[in-house]
């Protein structure tokens, strides 16, 4: 079936009125998020309670062919590079 994009999707009588928007807006003092958590906001997952999990995260010190970008200050492989300059090492991305 054909879908005609242009077409108006709702009619004037399904239209919401400025005034019934205006009272679906939270008031300005109301906030979604607590003040205690207000320093550290988070996501929550669905149904998931992952408090008790510790992340643990090897980082590796960089490698012999990588070399860090001067402009992104990215990490990347020595086939990525696209000139040296006086200030060091440029990846293609950068300098495209």
């Amino acid at each position: 079936m054909a879908t005609d994009y242009d077409a108006p999707r709702k009619s004037e009588e399904d239209a919401e009125s400025i005034e019934a928007l205006k009272e679906r807006v939270p008031a300005k003092g109301a906030s979604a998020i607590d003040s205690e958590d207000a320093d550290n906001p988070g996501f929550e997952l669905a149904g998931a309670d992952l408090s008790d999990l510790e992340l643990d995260v090897v980082v590796l010190p960089q490698q012999a062919d990588e070399f860090t970008c001067v402009n992104c200050f990215l990490v990347r492989h020595r086939s990525q590079m696209s000139r040296e300059t006086e200030l060091g090492p440029i990846c293609a991305e950068c300098d495209g």
